[in-house]
């Protein structure tokens, strides 16, 4: 995951800190100068990280923080803020025009970026609020390009526009902002081509596309696993085309995170959205509080809570929860719940999101992903008799069950023992509370969670 690597740093430089009673102006210096090599192995521009250290020192080395009761804790403040003032300080929304204009957005940037996808993503959130948009094929030059975004605009349930491999992409672009008017649409998202290296044909059909069509946004999709390189692309999209705004994608990949980090300082240009995933419904929009919260460790208990009001049907949530009050729960509430973790991007995801817990997370401490699946093929291997009541469980039906899936009888009693102790949990559940409704003592989740 993006910035795992420098935010376990930062963490146990942090923890130094918060260890010392009272802070000398030589404490903050060392710790500072760890704090720059760890930013620079992230693959932070240097420029970049120079002035964010200073800016950090005038502030740190300040007689508040040296008076204060806790100056470890004020230091951390000081960095928190000057790391979301690196990443844009405010959330910058996608601009659109109101519904009865068409909003016309020229997505950009180089082949295997994942622009198309991303160009498709963002259709999905159009739609999501009520618009209605029109995705315009103008890449005719990589083979497949206008296929996959067909694909993956039937996949949204948006329209795509094309008009082949053999039209120029300036009149592809003004026949879609046509086809729009006649039909309806009231967004047109053009998808351009990419190149492998930024040359003088692309943008000249950059160029000749924004002088025109009307457009509203330019906006620009970077690969964050090609660090301090997606910086310097952005900076020459900006100077020859001009955006508004970046997409930063594959984040949630094996990066150091420091295109994101470097992005605005260097172009002056607003991160959008983050792309964490291959899905289409993998992508963020892009708050910098939240990501510097994430990064030092600190959680991001907002973006969790969007996920779950995203992912969760409230009516559906008051049922199962009357039916663990009165001990109900059956092997089908276990899969729609394990649907809902996954809908939420997976257990890994959610806990690096709580406060003081990201840190504390071992890939081994997690379930295996293949282990949830090998648990959904044996709830599938069930009649719906057994998965509503489990009780009817008995060593013929196990042994079915255990073939169905493709596994061994023994893990089938597993699964079995645990959703037992589970129930058993669920109704001993008041006796857990004191009156005040908190747990006494701590407790598994159901299955080991």
């Amino acid at each position: 995951m993006a910035f795992e690597s420098l935010s376990d740093k930062l963490q146990n430089i942090f923890k130094n800190l918060r260890s010392k009673g009272r802070l000398t102006e030589e404490d903050v210096k060392a710790a500072l100068r760890e704090v720059k090599i760890a930013l620079l192995e992230a693959d932070v521009n240097f420029k970049v990280v120079k002035d964010f250290i200073k800016k950090v020192n005038e502030r740190a080395v300040g007689q508040d923080v040296m008076t204060s009761l806790t100056p470890g804790q004020m230091v951390i403040k000081i960095v928190n803020e000057e790391l979301t003032a690196l990443m844009g300080s405010e959330t910058t929304e996608l601009k659109l025009l109101p519904d009865n204009e068409i909003t016309v957005i020229m997505m950009m940037g180089l082949q295997g970026a994942g622009k198309t996808t991303t160009t498709a993503k963002i259709a999905g959130k159009l739609k999501s609020i009520g618009k209605k948009p029109l995705l315009a094929a103008c890449d005719v030059y990589r083979p497949a390009a206008i296929e996959q975004l067909k694909i993956n605009g039937e996949k949204q349930q948006v329209p795509v526009f094309a008009m082949g491999e053999k039209q120029k992409p300036l009149n592809i672009a003004k026949a879609a902002v046509e086809h729009a008017k006649k039909n309806g649409n009231n967004v047109v998202i053009l998808d351009t081509a990419g190149r492998l290296h930024i040359d003088e044909n692309m943008m000249n059909e950059l160029v000749e596309i924004r002088d025109n069509v009307e457009l509203t946004q330019t906006v620009l999709v970077v690969d964050a696993m090609t660090g301090q390189d997606a910086v310097n692309v952005a900076k020459e999209f900006n100077e020859k085309i001009g955006i508004d705004g970046i997409v930063v994608t594959k984040l949630d990949g094996d990066t150091r995170g420091g295109a994101a980090l470097s992005i605005k300082a260097v172009t002056g240009k607003p991160i959008l959205y983050v792309g964490m995933g291959e899905k289409l419904s993998d992508l963020e929009q892009f708050y910098p509080d939240r990501m510097a919260s994430r990064i030092l460790g600190m959680g991001d208990v907002l973006s969790l809570i969007e996920k779950a009001e995203q992912a969760i049907d409230e009516d559906k949530a008051k049922e199962m929860e009357q039916r663990l009050k009165k001990a109900q729960f059956t092997f089908d509430d276990y899969l729609e719940y394990m649907g809902q973790i996954k809908n939420m991007g997976g257990l890994s995801s959610l806990l690096h999101m709580l406060p003081g817990v990201g840190s504390q997370i071992k890939e081994d401490m997690l379930p295996d992903e293949k282990q949830l699946g090998k648990i959904e093929a044996m709830i599938y291997s069930m009649t719906k008799a057994e998965r509503g009541n489990p009780d009817l469980m008995n060593p013929s039906r196990k042994q079915r069950i255990a073939k169905g899936a493709g596994v061994d009888i023994s893990d089938v009693n597993k699964l079995v023992k645990q959703f037992e102790q589970a129930r058993k949990m669920m109704k001993n559940m008041p006796g857990l509370m004191n009156g005040k409704g908190k747990r006494r003592g701590g407790f598994k989740m159901p299955f080991g969670f």
